[in-house]
């Protein structure tokens, strides 16, 4: 056991410049799971950096000095985020509190329509379980309920934290910005000397990590507005709400998908009931959901798709349970990297010695 071990282990790191990769990817390890929450405005800002760069090359490229690129994208991108804030915000939270009143006539209706099951199916279903499944879902609300009273005595701390997120995430994409050729050149001034395969695999991933964020922003954008006219035009209450929802559940390969499911079902089950039209929403959701997962994202994430689906659950599970929020968001590009390494890696054969 230990030679298999030894000799695998010269096969991969024989060359120093997989040793340098190496320690490379450790330290990144390690900083971003120690430190990841002290850092978290320059994170932010390093992925709105990758987002904004496109439309800072385009006007570089046509003449503009980078300098005025960067303030006039800038300008533009938060004078959106702010017309996005002001005209969806108010709308979505108007739509929170009708779905939170209704929260209460939503569970009687469901507690009417599961007591009348064992009368209708007494060789199936029996009044204990329909008890016992109720007072779990009362248990639920309520768990719920003081759920969303901590988190408004906490709120004070959390508008503080905002407050100087936009203060300074800002300032970070401004200066990474104007600034990225030099720092770049500082960080690989800071990097050891035999880094080629470090450089390799960061040429490839620099790529491509740019592309799925432009190609993420995109889809959650296209998602997102085809789900509230659909609902819109369906005449689905809270159409807003779980438009957005169902927009920001592709930041979860496949699972955000299934999560968004429930709450859609529901609100169209108790609007609805067990009618043609309940039918036909969830039809035109999964219309949305598979023309998604099968023609958009194939196109906004040609590298992403030669990942295997177990592949991209497994990264949201490790990466998501390693970073959280960011973990999940990264998890395409942290297993293409993973994918990448190890392709870097030389694996040269070591003769054996008879």
């Amino acid at each position: 056991m230990l030679d298999m071990v030894t000799q695998w282990y010269k096969r991969r790191f024989s060359d120093p410049h997989a040793v340098s990769l190496a320690a490379i990817l450790i330290v990144g390890f390690i900083t971003i799971y120690f430190f990841g929450h002290l850092i978290a405005p320059l994170l932010v800002a390093i992925v709105l950096a990758y987002l904004l760069e496109w439309p800072v090359a385009k006007l570089t490229r046509i003449g503009l000095p980078r300098v005025l690129s960067v303030m006039l994208v800038i300008i533009l991108f938060i004078s959106l985020m702010l017309l996005a804030v002001f005209g969806l915000v108010p709308t979505i939270w108007t739509q929170v509190g009708n779905l939170i009143n209704d929260v209460p006539s939503m569970f009687n209706g469901l507690n009417s329509f599961l007591s009348s099951l064992p009368e209708r199916y007494p060789e199936f279903i029996q009044p204990q379980s329909i008890e016992t499944l109720l007072e779990t879902i009362r248990v639920k609300v309520l768990g719920m309920g003081e759920s969303i009273v901590k988190g408004s005595l906490s709120s004070l701390v959390s508008l503080a934290a905002l407050g100087v997120y936009l203060i300074l995430v800002p300032l970070l994409v401004f200066f990474l910005l104007k600034d990225k050729d030099e720092m770049v050149g500082t960080m690989s001034n800071l990097l050891p000397k035999n880094r080629r395969l470090a450089t390799k695999v960061w040429l490839e991933m620099n790529e491509q990590i740019s592309n799925y964020i432009r190609g993420k922003v995109v889809e959650i954008l296209i998602v997102g507005t085809v789900s509230y006219l659909t609902f819109f035009i369906m005449d689905l209450r809270y159409a807003l709400l779980l438009a957005v929802m169902v927009g920001f559940s592709v930041l979860i390969p496949y699972i955000g998908a299934a999560a968004v499911t429930v709450p859609i079902a529901i609100v169209a089950l108790f609007q609805w009931g067990l009618t043609p039209d309940f039918y036909w929403l969830l039809l035109a959701y999964a219309i949305i959901q598979a023309l998604d997962g099968n023609v958009l994202v194939p196109v906004l994430f040609s590298e992403a798709v030669n990942l295997h689906p177990v592949a991209i659950i497994v990264s949201v599970l490790v990466f998501g349970g390693l970073w959280g929020f960011w973990g999940v968001f990264f998890a395409i590009p942290l297993a293409t990297l993973v994918k990448a390494v190890w392709k870097a890696l030389p694996a040269t054969e070591i003769e054996a010695n008879y």
